[in-house]
């Protein structure tokens, strides 16, 4: 199982919140010293899309969705400890079905 972490040491944590779906999913920006950035976020129950536009990886650090990446049919199921990479320019549709859904978005270089 990957190993995602617990806590971000010598980074700079943005305090305003981004909220989307009327506060269903809401995340803080993480900016890091090598000037990458992640978000942490919770998603509650639901279904949302999501466009990129720089590639990313979601990491699930606590619960369960189901994702389908556009242009794809198929519906993928990831839990606590999985991950899944979404192409720059494009999107998703993450879905929770109950309880909330933690994770961990890293922008990538694309």
């Amino acid at each position: 199982m990957p190993y995602f972490p617990d806590k971000f040491a010598d980074v700079t944590v943005v305090t305003k919140a981004n909220v989307y779906f009327d506060g269903k999913v809401v995340s803080h920006s993480v900016l890091f010293p090598d000037s990458t950035k992640k978000t942490l976020g919770l998603i509650y129950p639901g279904s949302y899309h999501f466009g990129t536009g720089a590639p990313e990886r979601m990491e699930i650090v606590a619960g369960a969705c189901c994702v389908t990446l556009d242009g794809q049919a198929a519906v993928r199921d990831y839990v606590t400890g999985q991950s899944f990479d979404v192409p720059g320019q494009s999107g998703f549709t993450i879905e929770v079905a109950s309880g909330i859904c933690e994770y961990i978005c890293s922008f990538l270089a694309g």
